[in-house]
């Protein structure tokens, strides 16, 4: 089979959905996630750009909110009505679990934010902070290094962008945003940054970006704020913590990795069987959006073609894509212009598409970290997903390594799988099954 050859060659199918779950794809309607929802949502005119992180990830989902860095240092006035006149998207009600659910009832108010920081987080249909937010913020705020660990998908980014931009001086006479890039680079110095966030710090920590991690440490002043964030620590953060955080405080909301709203299946198939296997999917899941993972880019080229000829609609996305591509085929995707993405691990960190209710791994990954981060890719801020996985004969090792690594159990594909398991529209607004 060939690579598929288009005019525009990230974008691959045609309008029709041959047997998948027909009409615009649903988009949430509003609430929280790593930065926010996939809703569309103008952006209010008070708030300002600013870009103060080290991202693994290249999805807007993270940055949203950090487009919303306060124009002046106005607090919050006993009896200030400064809600009524906020322009707030509709309220999703759609059921969440107690992965962001568990709180000790905090509100964003309580954290003496400014007021013009506090418009935008509501009018990002943000309503009350996660747990990761309500143990992280007041700490952030208070200067101290943190080290954190929580699940993909419950609000981690939101975490450190609020006291982040509650932080910033506008007054100060230095560059902190709305600058491109190509224009300080090589240009900026870094001797006034007071913050330094390593969000998928895992990673960023990891062989291959830890160098650069320690140079780019070594021009910010001996006083400064580090922030690390991730869903998993291996050794090479807790050696990063011992020589650079002072003292962190550390947070750990992982009393197991998986996040509650996701359901795993497996189904053992031959490698022959996977395309057939996957066009039985399509046709018997109710899917709002897919994510389907390969584990080379040559794969995802020849899974996107054979979708694309089964008469579904489909991009797809990896690694050896110009980033302009790459960045269309996101934001296209991100849009709801597409049901279906196929994709390489490239789109496992950092990405929040809340419309997606659906993970499906063509290729069984063969680490237990790349699983966790592929299939928290559905089920974001405590929604309900569904995680299926195509086992080969080769593959019923890893399986087994996989589940007894995280504790979780991945069972075995029923002949039905009931929709109130990955369909929110199966669920009333308190959480309870429609039946």
């Amino acid at each position: 089979m060939s690579t598929a050859s288009t005019q525009n060659p990230v974008i691959l199918g045609h309008s029709n959905q041959n047997g998948q779950l027909r009409g615009p794809v649903v988009k949430p309607a509003g609430g929280q996630g790593s930065g926010g929802g996939s809703h569309q949502t103008q952006q209010p005119s008070h708030m300002k750009q600013a870009s103060s992180t080290i991202n693994n990830g290249t999805g807007p989902s993270s940055t949203q909110l950090a487009k919303a860095t306060p124009t002046a240092n106005t607090v919050i006035k006993p009896g200030d009505d400064w809600k009524r006149n906020l322009t707030l998207p509709p309220k999703d009600t759609r059921m969440r679990t107690s992965d962001v659910t568990a709180t000790k009832g905090n509100e964003f108010e309580d954290y003496c934010l400014k007021r013009e920081l506090l418009m935008g987080i509501f009018e990002m249909g943000w309503e009350k902070p996660s747990p990761i937010q309500e143990e992280s913020i007041p700490i952030a705020l208070s200067g101290r290094d943190i080290l954190a660990r929580a699940k993909n998908g419950t609000g981690k980014s939101g975490a450190y962008l609020i006291p982040l931009l509650e932080r910033i001086d506008l007054k100060k006479d230095c560059i902190q945003g709305e600058i491109p890039l190509h224009d300080i680079k090589g240009v900026a110095k870094a001797n006034q940054v007071q913050m330094m966030v390593l969000d998928e710090a895992d990673k960023l920590l990891s062989q291959d970006f830890v160098v650069m991690m320690e140079e780019i440490l070594s021009y910010l002043p001996k006083q400064r704020q580090i922030l690390l964030y991730s869903a998993t620590f291996p050794l090479s953060v807790q050696k990063f913590m011992n020589s650079h955080l002072s003292k962190p405080y550390e947070i750990n909301l992982m009393e197991e990795l998986t996040l509650k709203g996701v359901t795993q299946y497996y189904a053992y198939v031959t490698e022959r069987q996977k395309v057939h296997c996957l066009n039985t999917l399509f046709s018997r899941l109710q899917i709002n959006q897919s994510i389907i993972f390969c584990n080379s880019s040559q794969r995802v080229e020849l899974l996107a073609k054979k979708i694309s000829q089964l008469g579904y609609s489909c991009f797809y996305i990896h690694a050896k894509m110009r980033q302009e591509h790459r960045n269309r085929v996101f934001h296209d995707f991100r849009n709801g212009l597409c049901r279906n993405l196929v994709c390489t691990d490239l789109f496992t960190r950092g990405i929040d598409i809340q419309a997606v209710n659906v993970v499906i791994n063509f290729d069984f990954p063969k680490l237990g970290e790349t699983y966790l981060h592929r299939i928290g890719r559905s089920g974001r801020f405590g929604h309900l997903g569904l995680a299926i996985n195509l086992i080969t004969y080769d593959d019923r090792f890893n399986l087994k390594g996989i589940e007894e690594q995280l504790g979780t159990e991945i069972r075995p594909i029923p002949g039905c799988i009931d929709k109130s398991l990955y369909v929110a529209e199966y669920h009333s607004e308190n959480g309870e099954v429609k039946l």
